[in-house]
């Protein structure tokens, strides 16, 4: 029996390319499941913080978002933080000790899905929104007070579409990206970008702040690179780009350099 072998070959590049195809697919269906990595907590998950750490429960269309709120008797401002894609505020709400030095106080959400927050993620839209209202929920009592706007990882994509929309004092962003296509473009070469429905264009937003911008970067980042806030502090000349040596990506918080400078920081508004 003889073997065409160009008909194998033409065979077995259609099942390769439609293999691709069905995995384009199913990233452009799900990538959910890819950008966002929650924890969920029971709905009875008690948080054991000090008596100064508020929990609260707000409203957003179509689910409920938990959030913590550290309120001190007499704060010099506000830390509205925005936390990275994966965890939740179990692990995420920390440093406490650190605000309540400085006397700031520090509100962080659980975005859709996490926590004990109801609901899923669906788009960057309804994700932006959430985080719209839920600003708007809580900053009014602090009106003629610094409010910082804060995002670490993920979050820092949502932190400056905020502070481009409502121009708080400060913006700080820690292990930013540049955008979510330039990221994916490191770690998926291969995905075509028209495929992603989470751009996260932080570049972009952040050039629309206006106001001051602190960029943070570990210099041993492996998940985002640092060439990353360099690529915002082209965008942004006006930013301050610190780097963080020796720093990771989950663990620039514990740097006593960077609890120096956020300190110092805060201080100074």
């Amino acid at each position: 029996m003889s073997v065409s072998w160009p008909r194998l070959a033409a065979g077995a590049a259609l099942l390769a390319f439609s293999g691709y195809a069905l995995a384009m697919g199913w990233l452009y269906l799900r990538q959910e499941q890819l950008l966002f990595q929650p924890d969920v907590l029971p709905a009875d998950h008690r948080f054991a913080l000090g008596d100064d750490v508020h929990e609260l429960s707000l409203e957003v269309p179509g689910a409920r978002l938990s959030a913590l709120h550290l309120k001190l008797a007499r704060p010099k401002g506000l830390v509205f933080f925005l936390h990275g894609n994966a965890g939740s505020l179990q692990n995420w709400f920390v440093n406490i000790d650190f605000y309540r030095r400085a006397n700031y106080d520090l509100f962080m959400l659980d975005y859709r899905g996490y926590g004990k927050s109801t609901g899923q993620i669906d788009s960057e839209a309804q994700l932006r929104a959430d985080v719209r209202m839920v600003w708007e929920q809580v900053t009014p009592q602090y009106r003629g007070l610094p409010r910082v706007i804060y995002g670490r990882s993920l979050g820092t994509g949502l932190a400056a579409g905020l502070a481009a929309e409502v121009g708080p004092e400060l913006t700080v962003l820690v292990s930013p990206y540049s955008s979510m296509q330039a990221l994916m473009r490191e770690h998926f070469p291969l995905v075509p970008s028209a495929l992603l429905r989470y751009p996260l264009d932080t570049g972009r937003a952040a050039a629309q702040i206006g106001r001051p911008l602190l960029l943070v970067h570990g210099t041993q980042d492996p998940l985002i690179a640092p060439t990353h806030s360099v690529a915002l502090r082209a965008q942004v000349p006006a930013a301050r780009l610190v780097y963080i040596e020796g720093a990771a990506h989950n663990d620039v918080h514990e740097f006593d350099s960077y609890l120096r400078l956020f300190s110092e920081t805060l201080a100074a508004l």
